[in-house]
């Protein structure tokens, strides 16, 4: 029962570095309305958008990946949008046969096309496989997008839309990018539904 009050204690700092967080996230307004634009031309004309990330925001970019294909809250038809981070046999052949720095590249090389829209997820801006994707994305005419934290790191800049979470933490970055994530949906569904 002792640990009581420092659990509090930490819970409650955790929190407090979440609000500030999330205060700072209110200045991405047109960031994130031009990432909603984005998506929603990208859609409205019949393209497709492709999501990848690295760990935590692997796992974002399949949660929101699903939430365009299946539905988000609107009953709705299919979007077309997919997570490059789910074949486990592709991922581990390329990874093998060549390198994990190429390993998004490679899939929007064979799968993308003008019209599409390339998202890259990666807390830190300096994701090796995201650089690669977007610089793949580029040579191909595609356009793309990411969703950073810190101060954008090699990817500031470098995406047609880029999406910075002001915060040092990890974790805060991931909450911020999964609620955009989430907003996109329902900015989505809005407009398609």
């Amino acid at each position: 029962m002792r640990r009581v009050p420092s659990v509090i204690s930490s819970f409650e700092g955790a929190l407090k570095r979440h609000q500030e967080t999330f205060e700072r996230v209110q200045s991405l307004g047109p960031e994130v309305v031009a990432l909603a634009e984005a998506v929603v031309e990208c859609l409205r004309g019949g393209g497709k958008v492709l999501w990848m990330g690295n760990g935590g925001s692997a796992a974002d970019a399949q949660h929101l990946a699903a939430e365009l294909m299946v539905r988000y809250k609107a009953e709705r038809g299919p979007l077309g949008s997919i997570a490059l981070t789910t074949d486990s046999s592709l991922m581990t052949a390329h990874s093998n046969d060549y390198e994990f720095e190429t390993l998004f590249s490679r899939q929007i090389e064979g799968l993308a096309k003008p019209g599409d829209l390339v998202i890259g997820i990666s807390t830190s801006g300096n994701s090796g496989n995201i650089i690669k994707a977007v610089e793949q994305a580029q040579a191909m005419g595609i356009k793309s997008a990411t969703l950073l934290g810190r101060d954008g790191g090699k990817l500031a800049g470098m995406a047609d839309i880029s999406v910075t979470v002001p915060s040092d933490e990890t974790a805060r970055i991931q909450e911020a990018h999964i609620f955009i994530g989430h907003w996109l949906c329902e900015q989505i569904d809005s407009d398609l539904a």
